[in-house]
């Protein structure tokens, strides 16, 4: 008991400390915008009288628009960021996200909320200047620890939203959940004003980095950076082609009997699950044998669980695997940022950063509307198997980007 004091209560270096409040703002944040997504198209339905396809439409591009909008003004901010700090862009997207979020519980037609959510995607940018600062104030040789913790938090934030928002609307109602999420954010944003120091921050000159060839021309390897946000685009929409039917297969696999709404929630929960547990622990591991290592692991493990996926013949099956993909995810992503940080000057990590957000909102984008391809034309298990397909290109670009950069290196 006296050690775990000793661990707890030790004095901690600066990038520690912003790194627990980034953690509880990372969670306050995944949490608010997943309370909010889950009821977004029940929401529309009531700002209006809709055909079944107008629905759809509608909510299809409410959902888009804001990434689509994300991944053309993420590089601006990234910019911006590397000329005027961090944390500035941190409290900018928190500030604007509260008042944006706020205002959609008072709209009264489906194009003001369609407004909002353009909006919304000017907006963003809290998550990739998060990582962007950690990144740049942690030890490199921390750095995957810091950023699978991150993460962690993230999709801790993402796991308990839905259960919030699902209660606060059906307790109350839509507009008051938004207005809650507002607070949320709000809590954010006051957290990071006060509590977040950037103390490692050396600004870029307006005109020097200023354009997209001097950054590649300040990177010592280019060719692996583009590989690595276009593994991040693959992985996204690798992650998110399942979204569409996942609740469709788990009523299938109940033969359309029981509850399969909550069901459906815990099937969608597990990965979630999985990767808040591990994406710290791997996070370390990586540090010590090697990020390239443990992503090469992700893509192999990921591969093995999406195949038996498309054949399981009942819930707990598809459960299992759900979870186990989870584990998979968690070596993923966070050690893309952490390559993404050892390969990244110091003074140009937001702008990277922000590219390598951009090409993951392409993901979110790209991933549904792929599943819901896969599903029309084929059935639900060609999503798993389509999925696999894609991971296992994304493994092989990978290791062709990695073995040429070390080619590179050698001659």
């Amino acid at each position: 008991m006296q050690t775990l004091r000793t661990k707890i209560f030790r004095p901690r270096e600066p990038w520690e400390k912003n790194l627990i409040v980034l953690w509880f703002s990372l969670f306050a944040n995944g949490m608010a915008f997943s309370e909010i997504m889950p009821f977004m198209s029940l929401y529309i339905d009531t700002l209006g009288k809709f055909t079944k396809n107008q629905l759809n439409f509608y909510s299809g591009l409410i959902f888009s628009i804001t990434f689509l909008v994300l991944a053309v003004i993420s590089p601006l901010w990234g910019k911006l960021a590397d000329r005027y700090g961090r944390k500035p862009m941190i409290v900018r997207a928190s500030v604007g996200m509260t008042i944006i979020i706020t205002s959609m519980g008072f709209v009264t037609n489906v194009w003001q909320l369609f407004a909002l959510r353009f909006i919304q995607g000017i907006f963003s940018g809290y998550s990739s200047n998060v990582n962007a600062l950690i990144a740049t104030e942690a030890p490199k040789e921390k750095s995957g620890m810091a950023l699978g913790t991150l993460m962690a938090g993230f999709t801790g934030g993402n796991l308990l939203g839905p259960l919030v928002g699902g209660f606060l609307s059906s307790t109350f109602n839509y507009r008051v959940t938004f207005m809650v999420t507002g607070c949320l954010l709000l809590f954010e944003a006051i957290l990071t004003i006060f509590f977040v120091h950037e103390t490692n921050f050396h600004p870029v000159e307006a005109k020097k980095l200023s354009s997209t060839k001097q950054v590649f021309k300040a990177l010592k390897n280019p060719q692996m950076i583009i590989g690595l946000i276009t593994t991040t685009l693959i992985i996204q929409a690798a992650n998110n082609s399942i979204t569409p039917i996942i609740s469709l297969y788990v009523r299938e696999l109940m033969h359309h009997t029981g509850d399969v709404t909550m069901v459906s929630g815990v099937v969608a929960a597990a990965p979630g699950v999985a990767t808040i547990i591990a994406a710290p622990m791997l996070g370390r591991l990586g540090d010590r044998i090697g990020t390239e290592r443990i992503l090469s692991i992700g893509f192999i493990l990921a591969i093995c669980f999406f195949i038996p996926t498309a054949f399981v013949t009942n819930i707990w099956e598809l459960g299992i695997l759900r979870f186990l993909v989870g584990i998979s995810d968690a070596t993923m992503l966070p050690q893309v940022q952490t390559l993404l940080t050892k390969n990244t000057p110091n003074e140009i990590t937001s702008r990277i950063f922000s590219w390598n957000q951009s090409f993951q909102s392409l993901g979110n984008v790209i991933g549904p509307m792929l599943g819901a391809f896969v599903a029309g034309y084929f059935d639900y298990g060609g999503v798993f198997l389509s999925t696999a397909l894609l991971v296992a290109l994304n493994f092989v670009l990978f290791r062709i980007n990695v073995a040429s950069t070390k080619h590179a290196k050698i001659s």
